[in-house]
């Protein structure tokens, strides 16, 4: 029994130093292999928006290399070597994530991808020079991100008129009212801009600020009085006396006046205000007969102007009742505005008596028939005023020397 028990156990002692011998063999190869496995390893730098990673590494080509790390390699990454590059040991491996910008060229917008690292790179990446005067947002050292939004205005120039200058300004506004506000150009309540202030500013553009006001002119004129005629029979018919002097009177104008830059554009009438009545001339007109003596001899060496039959030089002058002050109404009474058609001469009474009818010639052409019915201060002597009409007519008509008869008193 005790013989049988020592074998069992020298047996069971001899499988298991086989056993051990065994897991030491596999252990052994597994160090070995382990070893020659990672000894067979490359050396790489991998490089991540400038932060440097050394990684040993099996693969064989750049894009293995990323694939072992997960990193997805986008179309627009900047990738360097490229991914189809064999690996040696100690390669240097760059890889920049490129990022989707919304980029603003005056106006125009457009997606970008860009590996860029800030909006300065950007620009020089895109061969956009930036000037003095362009407008860049955000700020160029601003780092880019993803779905960043940049604006850029290239500046121009316009020519502004404001207060008398001309300045030729630099400006990347799109409206006038912009512009103005970027040169701290106010405008007054009436003022104006042309073009106005909701236009789009343009290159060589022209900016007038037109200052405006409004003011009050007060102007004073002067009335002319009227003349009034009264008859009277204390007066012998073809005299006149001034029973009252005419006085003019004055009135107060006051116009609203437009100024554009200095310069007056448009005056209104808005209130006419009397400061003096005028006070109308009064003459009266003399209506007592009297009996006038006329010679009425055929002789042709006769001067005298009332004789029938002989014609005798008077100088004519033209007359119209539509003057300044005319009452229109003749020192015998006839209405002349009332009757423009009328025949009427103004006489003097003591050369020819109001009331004859005489007949008028000139170059030979007889005239018609007109009756001796007004008198006036400058009708002295051989002289007579010819009514007419018609205003032209009469400054047409001038100073004529006419025959002259009478054929009726």
């Amino acid at each position: 029994m005790t013989a049988n028990m020592k074998k069992l156990f020298s047996v069971a002692t001899s499988g298991k130093g086989l056993i051990m011998s065994i897991v030491s063999m596999i252990l052994l190869v597994g160090v070995i292999s382990f070893s020659v496995h990672e000894f067979t390893k490359s050396t790489v730098t991998l490089v991540i928006d400038g932060e440097e990673r050394s990684l040993k590494t099996h693969a064989k080509t750049v894009d293995e290399l990323m694939l072992e790390n997960e990193i997805l390699v986008g179309e627009h990454d900047y990738i360097e070597p490229s991914l189809d590059t064999e690996l040696t040991n100690d390669a240097n491996v760059v890889w920049i994530p490129a990022v989707l910008v919304h980029f603003t060229n005056n106006g125009e917008k457009t997606p970008i991808w860009t590996t860029s690292s800030t909006v300065q790179d950007l620009f020089n990446e895109l061969n956009i020079d930036i000037g003095s005067y362009d407008r860049v947002e955000p700020s160029l050292e601003k780092a880019l991100v993803e779905d960043m939004q940049i604006n850029y205005e290239s500046a121009f120039t316009v020519t502004l008129n404001s207060d008398g200058e001309e300045t030729e300004v630099w400006t990347t506004s799109t409206t006038v009212a912009d512009f103005l506000k970027a040169e701290q150009v106010i405008l007054g309540e009436l003022d104006r801009v042309e073009p106005e202030q909701e236009e789009i500013v343009k290159a060589n553009t022209e900016i007038n600020v037109i200052r405006v006001e409004k003011v009050t002119d007060v102007v004073e004129e002067a009335i002319n009085f009227a003349t009034v005629t009264r008859n009277d029979n204390s007066i012998t018919r073809g005299s006149e006396r001034e029973v009252q002097s005419g006085q003019k009177g004055k009135v107060a104008k006051h116009y609203e006046v437009i100024i554009e830059n200095g310069k007056e554009v448009s005056r209104e009438l808005i209130k006419t205000e009397t400061i003096q009545d005028s006070r109308d001339r009064i003459v009266a007109v003399g209506t007592k007969q009297v009996t006038q003596s006329v010679s009425r001899s055929s002789s042709p060496t006769s001067t005298s102007s009332g004789s029938q039959g002989d014609w005798v030089t008077f100088q004519s002058t033209a007359y119209t009742a539509n003057c300044a002050g005319c009452s229109g109404i003749t020192s015998t009474g006839v209405n002349l505005k009332a009757n423009p058609n009328s025949n009427v001469v103004a006489v003097d009474p003591s050369v020819i008596p109001l009331g004859s009818v005489v007949e008028i010639k000139h170059n030979g052409r007889l005239l018609g028939r007109y009756k001796a019915a007004d008198t006036g201060g400058a009708i002295v002597g051989r002289k007579i005023d010819i009514f007419m009409s018609s205003k032209n007519s009469a400054i047409n008509w001038g100073r004529r020397n006419v025959q002259v008869r009478v054929v009726n008193n």
